[in-house]
């Protein structure tokens, strides 16, 4: 009796035992079960609806929770972001980082473009889409050179001119605008980095456009074009109601030269109603601000009469960052001072271009995406925004990236919020 007893209360500890083992492996452990905790935030996720205080959890470089008081002990590593905003890592849609040194080449592989590291992270970047810099001639040299070696994420938009942007005489040869050689390299080669199709600066009529949505529709992907140096203007509303899709691209929206390029508010200071209607019907409105690219008297009253674009970008390279551009927070900025909500703002630089470029896994921080989340700082005081005629708008607000985060890893800390004081440190 005393063995049977003694048996089966070893049986009941050794089943206790069993599955005490498997809740301990199947559970994760609450004492360091995330990497980096930001804790305290004001988190604007427009795909998730999100705009509250919240914390954002991140472990193995992915998003893993997004609530409120999430405890700090559950973290290796808790950052006090209290005051700040939280979002995702920015996209600029509209950017030319084929940074190279290739002998009097305009933006393909050479000294105008910029390698994307130095000029993404410190705006909030986590991802950048070049805007037709290389066509499919030379793509495989972007990739290899500034693609496969950035920790930015780079993806493209293919130029329907065989070198890309080598210079304004290249991009006016339609023999070497191929629909199916491009449409071949996007959909047989690279799919998942080149993600639309660009038109520019041709000097003809519509014809470079049509091969760019020709192949556009060859490969599925969106086309963006910048339309603007025709003498005299070619008509914009023809542009879109006749040769774009629902989902390709107008950029350099509030550029200002009328002598190149019809504009969309008229000498009135009124948008063209037809310009609403396209929008509506899914033509995509990118800011791509530029050297020369943007003007106070076309954005201003247009975001007066409601009509707001659909994506804001930059247009990277060294003339406009060291013009009135500067970076993508300080053309969100810009927005802001217009009378932009920030969260309006955010959905322009995150979700909505992500949508656009079909990569709904960007521009979120559902749990499961790639960790990539940016801080900001929105400043008060008494600052200047400059256009690209060299006129000024006087603003109370200024947007300032604070910390970039990519793929978990810290990669841009403006006043080290995310290390320790030196003396704590010292005293390891």
């Amino acid at each position: 009796m005393s063995l049977f007893l003694s048996t089966r209360n070893g049986a009941r500890l050794y089943a206790i035992w069993c599955i005490f083992s498997l809740l301990c492996c199947t559970l994760p452990s609450q004492a360091q079960e995330i990497d980096l905790l930001l804790k305290g935030g004001h988190v604007i996720d427009p795909k998730n609806n999100i705009d509250s205080d919240m914390d954002v959890a991140i472990s193995a470089g992915k998003i893993v929770r997004v609530a409120a008081d999430i405890p700090a002990a559950s973290a290796k590593k808790t950052v006090d972001v209290k005051g700040f905003y939280v979002t995702p890592g920015l996209i600029d849609m509209h950017a030319h980082v084929f940074n190279g040194t290739t002998p009097d080449a305009y933006i393909a592989n050479a000294s105008t473009s910029l390698p994307p590291d130095g000029f993404t992270f410190r705006a909030g970047i986590t991802t950048v889409v070049d805007a037709g810099s290389s066509g499919w001639r030379n793509f495989r040299t972007f990739k290899s050179q500034t693609i496969d070696k950035a920790q930015t994420r780079v993806l493209a938009f293919l130029n329907i001119v065989g070198t890309g942007m080598a210079s304004r005489y290249e991009e006016q040869d339609l023999a070497d605008m191929n629909p199916v050689m491009v449409a071949n390299m996007i959909k047989k080669l690279f799919p998942n980095i080149i993600v639309g199709i660009k038109s520019a600066h041709y000097w003809g009529d519509y014809a470079q456009v049509q091969k760019a949505v020709e192949a556009g529709k060859l490969a599925d992907v969106p086309v963006m074009v910048d339309f603007g140096e025709h003498r005299p203007p070619l008509s914009i509303e023809k542009l879109f109601k006749e040769i774009l899709r629902p989902g390709d691209i107008f950029t350099h929206t509030y550029a200002y030269g009328p002598n190149d390029r019809e504009v969309v508010v008229d000498e009135n200071g009124k948008v063209k109603p037809f310009i609403f209607e396209v929008q509506k019907k899914g033509i995509v409105f990118d800011v791509g601000h530029g050297g020369g690219a943007f003007s106070w008297r076309q954005a201003i009253p247009s975001l007066a009469q409601g009509f707001k674009p659909n994506v804001i970008s930059t247009d990277l390279h060294t003339d406009s960052m060291n013009g009135g551009m500067k970076g993508l927070d300080n053309v969100i900025s810009k927005f802001l001072n217009m009378g932009m909500s920030l969260p309006d703002a955010i959905l322009r630089t995150t979700w909505n271009p992500a949508q656009v470029i079909k990569r709904p896994d960007l521009g979120n921080l559902s749990v499961g995406s790639d960790a990539d989340v940016a801080v900001f700082n929105l400043r008060k005081g008494d600052f200047g925004f400059i256009d690209a005629r060299r006129t000024k708008l006087k603003g109370d607000k200024k947007l300032e990236a604070e910390l970039t985060i990519r793929a978990g890893k810290v990669v841009w800390d403006l006043n080290g919020i995310s290390v320790p004081a030196w003396k704590t440190e010292l005293a390891k």
